[in-house]
């Protein structure tokens, strides 16, 4: 009835772009960040951040690995800083906070709505006694969990706090998922993992989870299906739908 295997006992879901809307917003955020950090460095030779960017270096990754990957993808090269720096140091950490500010900011203007076709994907799960967890690289997971509404839904939380305080590498590493799963007391061959990010499919398929959902919500079901989607589907609600 929810489109997953019958081994499947428990739902891992990134949140940015599965569960909420967000990841436009972070998408718009990062865009902004890196435009004006580049303009400034760069003058006249300034190339903008583009969509196929933020794909390929910075979405589903943990903040300050999305600052370097891109970084390092422009051979710009920044030393680390601190996490607590102030948003205008020219650190990696103080681009990232750049950014966190300025996405937090946005949220707070224009507020999180959840997908429809996720809410009633996650109504059905919960109904069929599916263990579900949110596993997201953003340290703003229960914020966004909460303003959604999506909180009672949530048997466990690993968000970039969690990652940050355990230790643990970020997508397309698995350990996150590896973690989400644990929390929920299920091996990861009976967990989904459902992911818009190609970096987190690949996290899914790296840690030998059961099943694999991409999410396509930015035109790259190709992609998705590279890194190890064993199904795309533009909405959530579309496994609803399968016989």
């Amino acid at each position: 009835m929810i489109g997953l295997p019958d081994t499947v006992s428990a739902c891992l879901f990134d949140l940015d772009g599965v569960l909420t809307g967000t990841a436009v917003l972070h998408r718009e955020a990062w865009k902004k960040t890196f435009d004006e950090f580049l303009r400034k460095r760069d003058g006249a030779g300034f190339t903008e951040f583009t969509d196929s960017d933020y794909a390929s270096h910075v979405d589903g990754r943990p903040r300050a690995d999305g600052v370097r990957e891109f970084l390092k993808s422009r051979a710009i090269d920044l030393p680390e800083g601190d996490p607590d720096d102030a948003v205008d140091a020219e650190t990696v950490n103080g681009i990232g906070n750049r950014k966190n500010e300025l996405v937090l900011k946005i949220i707070e203007e224009r507020g999180v709505n959840p997908y429809p076709g996720s809410v009633r994907y996650l109504k059905a799960a919960k109904e069929a006694g599916l263990r579900i967890a949110v596993v997201t690289s953003s340290a703003n997971g229960s914020k966004v969990l909460d303003a959604a509404e999506l909180m009672p839904f949530v048997e466990a939380l690993v968000d970039g706090l969690v990652i940050q305080r355990d230790g643990l590498r970020g997508k397309p590493a698995p350990d996150s998922f590896l973690a989400g799963a644990k929390a929920l007391g299920v091996a990861p061959e009976h967990a989904a993992v459902f992911e818009d990010a190609q970096s987190g499919v690949q996290a899914g398929k790296d840690g030998g989870f059961g099943y694999v959902v991409g999410v396509n919500r930015a035109h790259q079901a190709g992609a998705l299906r590279e890194h190890g989607a064993d199904v795309v589907v533009d909405d959530l609600a579309e496994l609803l739908e399968e016989k």
